[in-house]
Formats: C-alpha cells, structure tokens, sequence
C-alpha cells in the first residue's frame, strides 16, 4: 500500500493505492482561507499540519499499517516563510493571492532574462514576487526569513523534519532554473535571498527523507520513506498517466488547468502559458491556469441559494445551455492565463426579467468553460494539439458539465475511474516508483475509463455568440 497526501486549498485529501493502482481508501479534511484585504489569500501552515494528520487519521488503521511509502502533493506557490527555529513567520500568501502586480515588474527588470530562466511571465501568483512584497512592505520580518517552503514541503518538514522540494512544484516559484533543473541564483539574488534560504531539489519519484518515529507511531507506521512528490498539477498528471509527451489533462479543481505533458522546455510566456519540470525525470509540462474553477460553483451554489452541488448541476441542466442572454465572468480571484490579471473580478451579466436560477447556474457552467477556451486558445498558438483531456478533479463529477466543455473546448473528454481523487493519487504512484523501482510506464498507468464525452457541434454553434460576447465582456470590464 502506499498513501497519497494532497495540500489543497480547501482541504487535505489523503489516499491509500494498492500496489497495482487501485485507490482502496480516502479522507479530506477541510481547510479555509483567510482574505484579510482586497487581493490577499492567506493560510496558516499550521492548519495543514493538523488537516493532514485529521485525514490520514481518519482513515482504518489496519490499511495505514501497510503503507511502504508516501507521497505529497499540493498547492502550488504558497510562500511560507520559516525563522531559524524552522517555525512559521506569519501566514502563508496562497496562489491566488494578488498583491504583488508591482513586484513582478520589479522582477523582470532586475532580472531582464527573467522568462528565458524560468519560462514564465512574473505573475503576482508565483513565490518570488511574494518576497519583494515582504521585503518592501515587512522590512523587519525578512531578515528573519531562513528558509522558504512551499505549502507540500512545509508538511514534509513536519513528517521528516527535511527541507526538501521536487523539481515540478519548485518551478512555480521563479526561482528555478526550469530547463536546467536547479535554483537559478540570479532569480534567488533578486529577492534578496541564496540557495542557503531554499529546500533541496529531488525528483518527484526520488527519496527525500524517513517518517519520524513520533509521527510514524502516531500514524500507525514504520519509518517509511517519503518520496519528492509534486506540485498538485503535475501529480494529478501522473495519477491519470499524463506522463507522455502531448498527453494532456483538465484538472478542475478550485482552480482549472489544462496541463500538457512534454519530452522537452516549451516555453511561451508572452501569453502567460505556464512551463514547468513534470514531476517525472526528463519531462515538463505547459499549463493554462484559470484561478477560479470549481470555486466558481461552490460560489454559485451559495449565490442562488440551493442546498449543494447536486441541486445546482440539476437546475443548470433544466434551464439548458446557451438558451439565456445570461453571462459569467469566471474572474473570482483574478485571472491567468491569457490575461495575467489579479484585479479582474467577477461579473454576472444580461440579466432580465426571465432569469431564475437555474440560468444563473447555467451560466457559470458556461462562464468557467469560456475561460478554459481562452486558455485552449493560446496553447494551441504555441504549437500545442490537443485531441483528448484526461479530466481530473472534484469538477469531473459532472456529466453535463462535460458536455459543455468538450464543446467549446471542440476536444474529446474522457473521465476516468476515481479521477476525481486527483492530485494525492498521483503522489501516491511516485512513492510506489520509489519503493518498487516501477517505471513511470509502469506506475503511471490510467485508471480505467468511465465515459468519454465528445464535442456536440450544434452545441458549440449555439454558443459560440455567448464566447464571443464574454471576450467582448473581459475587455470592457478590464477597462472600468
């Protein structure tokens, strides 16, 4: 057996995988998120640690005895800043955390070669325009700053007490030299730090470090080892065997992502595509990120007042697509890919005298998935086909959901048994890579298929009027 641990934003997920794939246990925990100003998300570290040992906790304990391995995945970019007693300075600044615009043109300007190193446009999102915010606006915390974690890693440090990081979640941060697979010091000296601040680099399927015998005991465990891991996208990648070159996933998750799996670096930040290690030695990827996804629905489900997730899919559903004039502007969080911005916000537009909720939960399914054709659009002008999207995330459970996304997005979508795990499940994979010596051919296999949804031409031609208008809708909101 071999666990999976997933930091997400909403929750700690753990997972137990059979030696041939097969997922045989699961338990979340939540989590919440601090917005204490306009444009900040915060957590603190502490909580996931105590989410994780809720999750793992939780599940039998006969299964936690037969784990040989673990492995993490998690948010990505999450700045978390640790003192010299390796305890946190103040809460972690999240991904979707927009404060720092100004910063990134710091950034670049110090550092002019900047998207060459890391394959990608300084967004307010990554880690390392969060520490020039700290610096400018903290003065007297960052010289107290000793070692800067990421949210997965933070974790590690509390299972193994090693600071260590994997190659895929480490290129999230603009510190990394993404093509070479090592801290860039020019990266690291604009922000005012050195290696000496930053974790050890492995590969995600590489050991880092041994359980600590207070927490194995605690656990129900030996002192087993603890694989590098992933950044939550790259592991999903690996859960849903994305590990090809042109193999492709759409996580929809609280945020939605189309990960792109590729056998070299294939930058192309000018529009905002992201290019990261893979969390498989030798490969990368290329994202569009969408911040809100699955966030947008929970927010719906709270906007029109239903009773859950069930009742909102069955209203949008009945009220039918592109038959309202009603328009989502998936923009909660501010947005990514292609936009690169933090202070967009969301809009509900067209409104009329007819509108209930179930056109008010039909347009978000729509919004959501016009904001993933923006990002379908630009991967495909780098070069990037795509014929098939693995799905993963809590946002796959969903049927006409997919019908709707296959359509826009005019590729074929297919489901797979237990993708809705995501992320831990391939964390849980790269810590049987490790302790098998299974290849990624091998480890990395796709679970198997549930359904496949392909695009309904008429559907798409009937929206399409609604995708132009909500292009038209982006540009007008941008400019008030």
């Amino acid at each position: 057996m071999f666990l999976g641990i997933d930091i997400g934003t909403s929750g700690v997920k753990a997972v137990i995988v059979a030696h041939d794939g097969k997922v045989v246990a699961q338990k979340t925990d939540p989590l919440d998120v601090a917005r204490r100003q306009p444009l900040w998300s915060e957590q603190a570290p502490d909580d996931w640690w105590n989410a994780t040992q809720e999750a793992v906790l939780g599940i039998d304990p006969a299964l936690r005895g037969q784990v040989r391995g673990i492995g993490l995945a998690g948010q990505m970019h999450g700045a978390t800043l640790l003192g010299t007693d390796d305890k946190p300075l103040r809460p972690a600044i999240l991904w979707n955390d927009g404060r720092s615009f100004a910063e990134c043109q710091e950034l670049e300007a110090l550092v002019p070669q900047s998207r060459a190193i890391t394959g990608n446009l300084a967004m307010p999102g990554f880690t390392a325009p969060k520490l020039l915010w700290i610096k400018q606006h903290e003065p007297a915390l960052f010289p107290q700053i000793r070692t800067v974690l990421l949210p997965k890693d933070y974790v590690r440090l509390c299972m193994t007490g090693d600071k260590a990081s994997d190659m895929a979640d480490s290129s999230g941060t603009l510190w990394l030299d993404v093509a070479a697979r090592e801290w860039s010091d020019a990266m690291l000296g604009a922000t005012g730090l050195t290696r000496n601040h930053m974790p050890q680099l492995f590969e995600g399927s590489e050991v880092t470090g041994l359980l600590r015998r207070e927490v194995a005991l605690a656990w129900g465990m030996e002192a087993i080892p603890i694989v590098g891991g992933g950044g939550d996208n790259a592991a999903g990648a690996a859960g849903v065997g994305v590990v090809n070159d042109g193999d492709a996933l759409l996580s929809l998750g609280t945020s939605g992502v189309i990960c792109v799996a590729t056998d070299n670096f294939r930058p192309n930040p000018e529009r905002a595509v992201h290019a990261f290690c893979h969390c498989l030695p030798g490969m990368w990827h290329q994202m569009s990120v969408h911040l809100s996804a699955a966030s947008c629905i929970d927010w719906g489900v709270r906007a029109i007042g239903v009773q859950g997730l069930a009742e909102f899919f069955s209203l949008a559903e009945s009220a039918g697509a592109a038959t309202g004039p009603e328009l989502f502007l998936p923009y909660l969080s501010g947005e990514r890919t292609p936009h690169n911005d933090p202070h967009i916000r969301a809009a509900l537009l067209g409104l009329d005298n007819e509108t209930d909720k179930g056109r008010i939960a039909a347009a978000v399914l729509e919004g959501v998935a016009f904001a993933h054709a923006d990002g379908m659009a630009v991967l495909r002008e780098a070069g990037t086909a795509i014929k098939q999207l693995s799905v993963i995330g809590g946002g796959a459970r969903s049927r006409y959901w997919g019908q709707i996304l296959a359509s826009v997005l005019d590729v074929r979508l297919a489901y797979l048994e237990g993708g809705e795990v995501g992320p831990a499940l391939g964390a849980a994979k790269l810590a049987l890579m490790a302790v098998t010596g299974a290849s990624p051919a091998e480890a990395c296999v796709a679970p198997p298929l549930s359904r496949v949804i392909e695009p309904d031409r008429a559907l798409a031609d009937r929206l399409a009027p609604k995708l132009a208008r909500f292009r038209a809708a982006y540009a007008a909101l941008k400019s008030v």
